[in-house]
């Protein structure tokens, strides 16, 4: 099962262009170390930050987001692994296009300090991605076996979808995320504590911040990275563990201690994952009430 206590970074990372591939390998650099140094063990980059591979000198015309974002991702693979090995931690690269056989999908790498890597796909497009883009759902949702624990990834939208997490027996839910204004990234941040209450468990977003105009993925961004847990009583008095102030650089760290969860799971108020097929039952045709005539 992995590691008792594992500290987890998440980033409110801000997006940009770089005048070479050298910019951004320092870019990297600087927040993998800065990251391990404060003892992180697990590091969250967002939503379409992996298309920050393809922001590299001038930007071309007419450019094909998709198929630039799919052709930086190898050697941005590299890259993470040869940053993973060097400071010991796993990492969530941010997500980019990713080419498949059936069309091109959002994709999150997870890749592990020996250099293993495996993948989480975006399910469920937004309204602009299904407007604006080409892209399709990609491979469902899976829990990852780690040495630091069980780790699920939902990507943005996909965490405001309850049945999506259900399923995810899941020491830790990441949601890394790209939203465009405040209501985004309440959204999430919304989405990310009502995850936490139902599943009894910890949810960390990661998220983009700035401007880069001459990308559709990245042309504005608001957001904030945060730690949240169940308001309840051995988790958190208000669900929130720790956030980055809005559209502010930086890391929010957080532990996961699956003891200490268990115990607070044990003296909890209240238990949504144990009684969570009583909403089923309760909403089955012909059990709710329907509308009738108000009293008196």
């Amino acid at each position: 099962m992995g590691a008792q206590a594992v500290k987890f970074a998440v980033s409110a990372w801000p997006v940009e262009r770089h005048p070479d591939w050298a910019g951004y390998v320092a870019k990297l650099q600087f927040w993998v170390r800065d990251a391990a140094q404060n003892g992180a063990e697990l590091l969250v980059f967002p939503e379409y930050a992996g298309l920050e591979a393809a922001l590299i000198g001038a930007a071309p015309d007419a450019p094909d987001w998709l198929l630039l974002g799919d052709s930086a991702t190898g050697a941005n693979i590299a890259l993470h692994r040869e940053l993973a090995k060097a400071h010991g931690v796993h990492i969530v690269m941010g997500s980019a296009p990713f080419a498949t056989p059936r069309g091109y999908v959002n994709r999150a790498h997870l890749i592990t300090p020996d250099g293993r890597i495996t993948h989480q796909d975006k399910q469920i497009l937004t309204p602009w991605e299904r407007r604006e883009t080409n892209l399709i759902a990609g491979d469902a949702p899976a829990v990852f076996d780690t040495d630091l624990g069980r780790i699920a990834v939902l990507i943005c939208y996909d965490s405001e979808f309850p049945l999506l997490t259900h399923a995810l027996n899941a020491d830790l839910l990441l949601v890394p995320s790209c939203t465009d204004a405040p209501t985004g990234a309440a959204r999430i941040r919304i989405a990310a504590m009502a995850r936490a209450l139902e599943g009894q468990r910890i949810v960390a977003s990661a998220a983009t911040i700035g401007a880069v105009p001459d990308c559709e993925f990245l042309d504005e961004n608001c957001g904030r990275a945060g730690v949240y847990a169940p308001a309840d009583v051995g988790f958190s008095q208000e669900g929130v563990i720790y956030e980055t102030p809005l559209n502010q650089p930086g890391w929010a760290f957080g532990t996961v201690d699956r003891a200490a969860m268990a115990n607070a799971r044990e003296s909890a108020q209240v238990t949504v994952p144990g009684h969570w097929e009583e909403q089923i039952i309760a909403a089955k045709d012909g059990t709710l009430r329907r509308p009738g005539a108000m009293c008196p």
